[in-house]
């Protein structure tokens, strides 16, 4: 990736070209299928500023999957507890409400399966090395993590892709109760 964000005409215009983005995954489906030509003209941007900024329409998913990551794993944030586990559950899920719009086009891509992989991977072992300390069926800890975490994630995808009876809230509520089931 080229330029960094240093100023906000910067940020403006990697916003711009993450929005055509995310529009043009939308409609075509699929990431092979989009140009940097139909990219330029939606974010009414030249294709110099596009190079300026990044070397691909990859390179672009690449960006708003470690963003998505960032935002929804944050290594930053410790988590000593379950208690701080459940707030981080209430954490996730106003992430994904501020960025509703964008889930919801990102995620109707045949091209977020990789990224799925990569963002569940990351949220087992966050979950696990916090609750390896406390949990009693250690035996079985890393596959309790790892069926809560891929269901968890499996009702979110359905959900952004309109396809769940469920809001976020609701979700939350439940995803908080199957964790004080299963790890309880």
């Amino acid at each position: 990736m080229k330029v960094q964000g240093a100023n906000s005409s910067s940020r403006k215009t990697r916003r711009y070209i993450k929005t055509a983005f995310a529009e043009l995954i939308n409609e075509k489906k699929e990431l092979n299928k989009i140009t940097v030509t139909e990219l330029v003209k939606r974010a009414d941007i030249t294709r110099s500023t596009f190079y300026t900024h990044y070397d691909s329409i990859y390179e672009v998913a690449n960006d708003y999957q470690l963003e998505t990551i960032d935002l929804l794993i944050n290594d930053d944030k410790i988590l000593n507890s379950k208690d701080d586990i459940l707030n981080y559950f209430d954490e996730i899920i106003n992430c994904l409400k501020q960025n509703e719009h964008i889930y919801k086009l990102l995620l109707s891509s045949n091209d977020s399966l990789n990224f799925l992989i990569v963002l569940r991977k990351m949220a087992n072992q966050k979950l696990y090395y916090t609750l390896k300390n406390n949990y009693k069926n250690y035996d079985t800890l890393e596959l309790d993590v790892s069926f809560f975490i891929a269901g968890m994630v499996e009702e979110i995808i359905i959900y952004f892709k309109s396809q769940s009876d469920y809001t976020l809230d609701e979700l939350l509520v439940n995803i908080k109760k199957w964790f004080e089931k299963i790890f309880d």
